[in-house]
C-alpha cells in the first residue's frame, strides 16, 4: 500500500491536472522509502508461514492491485466531489462522500457475497459479542473516520500529497504495537520512521 501515493500523483495529473513540483515528488519518493523500509524489517521479523513462490507472486500482484485501487479511488473521490458542486471553491462535504463511498461499497460487498456463498457467516459472526466489539471499533477508526478524513484531506491538497500522509500507517502503528503487544521494533524501523518522517517535512515545506 505503500505505492498507493504514485497511482495516485500519476492519475491526479491524468485526470485533475494536479502537477507536484520537483520537491513535492522529493518528499513523496523519500516517504515511501521510508515506509517501505518499515515494512520489510517487519516482515523479517515476521512469524508468519514461509510461502512458496508463486503464491507470494500471487500476493504481491494482489497487494500491487489493491495499491492502484487506494489511489485511483480517491483521485476519483475528489473528482466527484469537486464535480457534484457547482461552485469549485465548494466542494461536495466530505462526510457527504464518505457516506456515499461506504453505501456503494456495501451495496458491492454484499453482492459479491451472495455471489460466493459467504453470506452465510454473517449470523455466525453477529452471535460473538467480543468479535462484534473489535470489528466496531475497527469499522468506527477505520471505515469511518479513516475514509471521512482522507475526504475532508482530498479537499484541501493534492491527491497524491494526501495518499503519502495516508500511507504512513506503518509507521504510525509503531508505538501502539510497542504498547499493545510489547513488539519492540529495531534500530531499522525507527530508522526507517524517521526517513518517512523526514519526507513528510519536505512535503510540509512546499
Amino acid at each position: 500500500m505503500s505505492t498507493s501515493p504514485i497511482f495516485a500523483s500519476v492519475v491526479g495529473f491524468l485526470v485533475l491536472g494536479e502537477v507536484l513540483g520537483g520537491w513535492a515528488i522529493l518528499g513523496v519518493a523519500i516517504t515511501i522509502s521510508g515506509v517501505v523500509w518499515v515494512v520489510v524489517e517487519s516482515e523479517e521479523r515476521s512469524d508468519e508461514r514461509t510461502l512458496d513462490k508463486k503464491a507470494k507472486t500471487t500476493g504481491v500482484l494482489l497487494g500491487i492491485g489493491g495499491s492502484a485501487c487506494q489511489g485511483v479511488g480517491l483521485v476519483i473521490s475528489k473528482y466527484g466531489m469537486f464535480d457534484a458542486a457547482s461552485d469549485q471553491s465548494a466542494p461536495l462535504n466530505p462526510l457527504s462522500a464518505a457516506l456515499i463511498r461506504m453505501m456503494i461499497a456495501a451495496a458491492v460487498i454484499w453482492t459479491v457475497m451472495a455471489l460466493m456463498r459467504r453470506h452465510s457467516d454473517v449470523p455466525r459472526v453477529l452471535k460473538d459479542r467480543k468479535t462484534m466489539g473489535a470489528m466496531f471499533g475497527g469499522a468506527f477508526f477505520g471505515p469511518f473516520l479513516g475514509v471521512w478524513l482522507s475526504m475532508v484531506a482530498v479537499t484541501y491538497t493534492y491527491a497524491g500529497v494526501a495518499s503519502t500522509l495516508m500511507s504512513l500507517m506503518p509507521v504510525m502503528v509503531i508505538p501502539i504495537v510497542w504498547v499493545v503487544y510489547k513488539q519492540r521494533t529495531t534500530w531499522r524501523g525507527f530508522l526507517g520512521a524517521a526517513v518517512a518522517i523526514a519526507g513528510i517535512a519536505i512535503l510540509f515545506l512546499t
